[in-house]
């Protein structure tokens, strides 16, 4: 069974978690991942959230490529308007050199109204900065001068990926789409809608055909014993998550797959978060046209050992 991980770190208070156990928890997860074949592992981004969300995903992913072998290593997305272009270069280098050459870097602009006020960036700059950053970005791992802001620069040492690791865009809008098509390796979107433009914007110019693309889906599945048992468990931290996205998203008034739910029932009702056995999970796999699991294990800051509990019956009956 193919399968990834991705993380994004919340803590809420009512977890009863340290912040630094939930950290260690997470690099163990990474060495079990990658010794069990694991294809790929992802960490996002946001800034002031109460409940801990990460704020440096290139710290982290410095630390999982130190614990890790094989396992590709992704962020996404890195909030590119609140990064100095050149400093993400150096940085993103270091990560690539210390991986082997396993790092993933998908650039988003952002959205969170307060995200923009602490770093004092108007939010009007998102696209500018995405270009700016992806120019710097490739001109910088060539390891030769570049023209930055005005001046002669020169970024090394060069990443271990000839030309270094792939920029993928995300994003929320046509123009997004559009933007990823002209100037990235890839685009992820939000919502499954915008794919399309990023086709037909691919098309125009010229380049390869990506496909229809992938029904995308923000589904969360954990796998139990008793999925009775595990959701007044587990639907506190489901509901944690989905009304925290959900918050942000009507502060910025985007597009989201999450909204703010009034309780754990409405949560379960809505099936974006699923509980089921491995034997379930295994027979919903025996149909899908690629079998690739991607588990959130500590989704919602479920507490480490709750996590551990999916990730162990996913490894008895699929590893």
């Amino acid at each position: 069974m193919l399968f990834g991980l991705r993380f994004d770190l919340r803590n809420p208070a009512f977890s009863g978690v340290e912040m630094g156990d939930r950290y260690r928890a997470m690099l163990d997860m990474a060495e079990w991942a990658d010794q069990r074949g694991g294809l790929y592992l992802s960490v996002s981004e946001h800034h002031g959230s109460d409940d801990g969300y990460l704020p440096s995903p290139l710290t982290m992913v410095a630390a999982i490529a130190a614990r890790t072998k094989t396992i590709r290593i992704g962020i996404n997305a890195l909030i590119a308007p609140f990064y100095d272009p050149l400093r993400l270069a150096e940085d993103a280098a270091v990560v690539d050199l210390l991986s082997g050459g396993r790092l993933d870097l998908t650039l988003g602009g952002g959205y969170v109204p307060a995200e923009f006020e602490m770093f004092g960036v108007n939010s009007s700059e998102r696209p500018a900065r995405i270009r700016e950053t992806v120019e710097t970005l490739r001109a910088a791992w060539t390891g030769e001068p570049f023209d930055f802001r005005g001046r002669t620069v020169r970024v090394t040492p060069v990443p271990a990926q000839p030309g270094g690791p792939k920029i993928q865009l995300g994003g929320s809008s046509e123009a997004a789409a559009r933007r990823a098509a002209r100037i990235g390796d890839g685009f992820i979107p939000a919502e499954p809608q915008w794919w399309e433009h990023y086709r037909d914007e691919c098309l125009k110019l010229g380049k390869p055909d990506p496909g229809p693309g992938m029904a995308a889906t923000a589904t969360t599945v954990v796998l139990a014993g008793d999925p009775e048992a595990m959701w007044p468990k587990l639907g506190p931290y489901f509901l944690h998550e989905t009304n925290s996205y959900g918050a942000w998203k009507q502060a910025a008034n985007v597009a989201s797959p999450y909204s703010a739910m009034l309780g754990v029932d409405e949560v379960r009702a809505s099936g974006q978060y699923r509980i089921l056995t491995p034997e379930e999970f295994a027979e919903e796999m025996s149909t899908a046209e690629l079998p690739f699991a991607l588990f959130h294990p500590m989704v919602g800051g479920i507490p480490p050992e709750l996590a551990w509990e999916s990730l162990r019956l996913f490894e008895a009956r699929f590893l």
